[in-house]
């Protein structure tokens, strides 16, 4: 009962003052609105930013060979270093920390053809495990290279999707046949759209895949191109790349502190780097939005202050008749929270609508669709909260401490 009574006196107050209470609501509101859709907006972008990152693969570490920069055992320098296939099955067997990885050939030499359809793109020689490692992923009613492909060397492709689109048009390019060079090759998959924003040879939507070993036997390539390796944690990169130096240094006689003799690109610290910038972004925009909402916090705790001058006699007609000071303290602190409390349901509402329509806007893939995700609610939240409750405390602390003679006298 005295909560509702607490209730009722206080919309008896916003309707007497209508204009106050509206002006004080809409800085909740404004401020609301401006701390979700930009945490959203962050958000959103965040994600966008890297799903086309990842579109090379998650947190992985590409190698090359390169040339020697330093004299090591009698060697002197600028010897080509050049790896071979089993280079792959030494590194994996002399470090644990590797998940898996693949080998990779790669020439531009040989044109796709389909008819009178003719493209020369990036032909790849890789492993089944290229594809996860690489996030090149099949569209339904196809597959990629398999063991049995890399066993029996068979002529089979698996194409990036607008490749088969150039070389296909219309038609189903999985079971046709196309030719590689002068030697017809079987399509069995054609790879999933995804957003690639980085590469190396090609973007993938571009290339053509076959078996390693069929790569070998109609190129003739004694020489892997590079290879694709995938840690067992994102955390344990930096290792594996030392060790990558003193397991191929040992082999190829250079010194394992000779960085120009391999050319490394590990992925994860660009990944971690782009996390990080995110992070200060969201930051900032918090801080902004936080800012716009101490703004309306300020002008609950003065139209509290102006509450609480006004009601100076209630209050000591209340303290006379026996209430306690915790009563009068609750009793404002109950109403500065019920004026925060419409304000951000309000503003939530409106944010919500906000971000329904920027979604319907064709803008994914430049900035990402705005996401109010679990932290972005939960920022929300605790920033309404703490002005809440510093917006309360101290008018309600005033009102409790008035004494009993004075508010009778006023």
């Amino acid at each position: 009962m005295k909560l509702l009574t607490t209730i009722q006196g206080f919309i008896k107050d916003l309707l007497a003052q209508k204009l106050r209470t509206t002006l004080t609501i809409f800085g909740i509101v404004w401020g609301t609105v401006a701390i979700i859709v930009l945490l959203a907006f962050g958000n959103g972008f965040k994600k966008q930013t890297m799903k086309t990152m990842n579109g090379i693969g998650e947190s992985i570490i590409l190698l090359w060979p390169g040339q020697t920069a330093k004299p090591f055992e009698g060697y002197g320098v600028n010897r080509t270093i050049r790896f071979r296939e089993e280079d792959a099955a030494l590194l994996e067997n002399e470090i644990p920390e590797i998940k898996t990885l693949s080998p990779e050939y790669s020439t531009w030499r040989a044109a796709l053809r389909v008819g009178t359809n003719t493209r020369t793109p990036n032909v790849t020689g890789c492993y089944p495990v290229y594809s996860t490692i690489r996030h090149v992923y099949t569209q339904e009613g196809g597959r990629f290279i398999n063991a049995l492909d890399m066993k029996d060397k068979r002529r089979v492709v698996f194409l990036g999707d607008e490749l088969a689109g150039y070389l296909f048009g219309e038609k189903e390019p999985v079971g046709q046949y196309v030719h590689v060079g002068n030697t017809p090759f079987l399509v069995v998959g054609v790879m999933m759209p995804k957003e690639q924003d980085s590469s190396y040879n090609s973007r993938d939507k571009d290339r053509a895949f076959i078996p390693a070993s069929t790569f070998v036997s109609i190129f003739g390539y004694r020489y892997v191109n590079n290879m694709v390796i995938k840690p067992q944690h994102a955390t344990l990169s930096p290792g594996i790349i030392d060790r990558i130096y003193e397991v191929l240094g040992k082999k190829y006689k250079f010194d394992p502190e000779d960085k120009e003799a391999l050319s490394i690109w590990d992925t994860t610290e660009f990944q971690k780097m782009v996390f990080y910038i995110f992070l200060g972004l969201n930051i900032f925009m918090g801080i902004l939005g936080g800012f716009t909402l101490t703004v309306g916090g300020i002008g609950v705790a003065n139209i509290m202050y102006v509450v609480v001058q006004e009601r100076t006699k209630e209050i000591g007609v209340k303290r006379a008749v026996g209430a306690k000071r915790y009563h009068i303290m609750h009793q404002f602190f109950l109403e500065a929270f019920f004026i925060i409390a419409i304000g951000a349901t309000i503003g939530i509402i409106i944010s919500l609508l906000i971000l329904y329509g920027i979604s319907m806007l064709p803008i994914d893939d430049f900035v990402g669709t705005p996401q109010v995700s679990a932290w972005v609610a939960l920022v929300a939240l605790s920033v309404l909260a703490g002005i809440g409750i510093i917006a309360g405390f101290f008018p309600a602390r005033k009102a409790a401490n008035l004494q009993v003679v004075d508010c009778l006298r006023f």
